[in-house]
């Protein structure tokens, strides 16, 4: 690590597959600094979609109904093997070669997060497992890989999430303006940057369920012929059932105060289960399903933002990433719902929405490299700032 820290700046990779499990995002960058002043440059992005048939044995992976421990193990090193081969293909298609890289960030692919206090055994403890092996990446690539990101900020008692924050902070701080950064992936998160904000002042949290519970309602209602709702055609043909949207949202977790974030453990399959079937109860046709779970995002992102930010604060702008800023009728629904604040993509801020998790990978494997924390306490309930990440050398 040494000789990577010496450098006047390092080229490094950043593998992530998200909540929705579409396959690997992948980002190649040079990295100049750390911390407030790290300056990025990306040289190439891609997204390598899993194959439907790796996809369709990942989602076992999230149901302790469907998961068994073989499965678990066999999967670890099948993913750790696709993010080898998505990293290697990114750098050819970059035109680089794996010897101009210096590093690998790899978050793998979350197959289960519990982040609220258990008690197990006498001990009391929060978890999170993360899988697609990077001593395998390290070995296939040939280049160091820092991995295993969320397990430090667990360690120092925190949820081990959200860690988009910590970008958001460093790259896209306002001195004058007051900004939401807005992700909506499978699971809709945010991060609040008050006008001249220190790390202290920043706010985030997830806010429930983004993509997740939509594309669950396709993916059912469709027989599998559709995976989501492309541009929220689908949402813009029907109307929400406003009573069964206000049961949806008295689940606790929208009322419970951050720190926090959640994940498919609360709004997964079951959740859409129970939702198609209460909705079906009422007589709601397929298209009324996914404008009612279309609603379920907005509403709950909006709600977070009335009655979970510090009181007083004023949002200057909200800028979107994740698959939901694709999403047409999503779009425009939120930036009604918001009224006179701005709701723009988070490509104008200059880091292409969905290249953003890959390029926080590789900022926590640079600051990984530099000995620096990079988890924001007040985000995640951490006791403490820690450096993440753990490494897996080149073999």
């Amino acid at each position: 690590m040494e000789g990577i820290r010496r450098k006047e700046s390092r080229r490094v990779l950043g593998l992530i597959s998200g909540t929705s499990a579409d396959g690997v995002s992948a980002v190649a960058t040079e990295v100049t600094g750390s911390g407030l002043d790290t300056d990025i440059e990306i040289l190439g992005f891609r997204t390598y979609p899993y194959p439907s048939e790796l996809r369709e044995a990942v989602f076992e992976l999230f149901s302790p109904e469907t998961s068994t421990v073989d499965k678990i193990c066999e999967m670890n090193f099948v993913l750790g093997e696709f993010f080898a081969e998505s990293a290697t293909k990114l750098v050819e298609e970059s035109g680089l070669a794996l010897e101009e890289i210096d590093l690998i960030g790899s978050h793998g692919q979350t197959i289960h997060h519990l982040p609220r206090l258990r008690e197990a055994f006498g001990y009391r403890s929060r978890s999170t497992l993360q899988i697609g092996e990077p001593a395998i990446i390290a070995h296939r690539t040939g280049v160091p890989t820092v991995a295993d990101f969320r397990k430090a900020d667990i360690a120092a008692g925190g949820e081990g999430a959200p860690l988009t924050p910590y970008l958001d902070f460093i790259l896209h701080r306002h001195p004058t303006r007051s900004r939401v950064l807005q992700n909506i992936g499978g699971i809709a998160n945010l991060t609040f940057l008050p006008a001249g904000a220190s790390a202290d002042d920043v706010v985030a949290f997830d806010t429930g369920p983004g993509n997740m519970v939509i594309d669950a309602v396709v993916k059912r209602l469709s027989q599998g012929s559709a995976a989501f709702d492309e541009d929220g055609e689908i949402a813009s043909r029907g109307e929400a059932d406003w009573d069964l949207l206000e049961t949806l949202l008295s689940h606790p977790y929208f009322g419970r105060k951050p720190p926090k974030t959640t994940g498919r453990e609360e709004f997964g399959e079951a959740y859409a289960s129970s939702f198609i079937e209460e909705g079906e109860r009422k007589g709601l046709g397929f298209e009324d399903l996914v404008a009612t779970a279309t609603a379920l995002t907005v509403e709950s992102i909006a709600r977070a933002y009335e009655g979970l930010l510090p009181p007083g604060r004023i949002i200057d702008e909200v800028y979107v990433s994740g698959g939901g800023a694709k999403n047409r009728f999503l779009m425009e629904s939120l930036a009604s719902r918001l009224g006179q604040i701005p709701v723009r993509e988070n490509d104008l801020l200059g880091v292409p929405g969905e290249a953003k998790e890959a390029v926080l990978m590789a900022v926590l494997a640079n600051e990984f490299a530099m000995g620096s924390p990079a988890n924001l306490p007040r985000a995640t309930g951490a006791e403490r700032a820690v450096v993440l990440g753990a490494l897996f050398p080149a073999q």
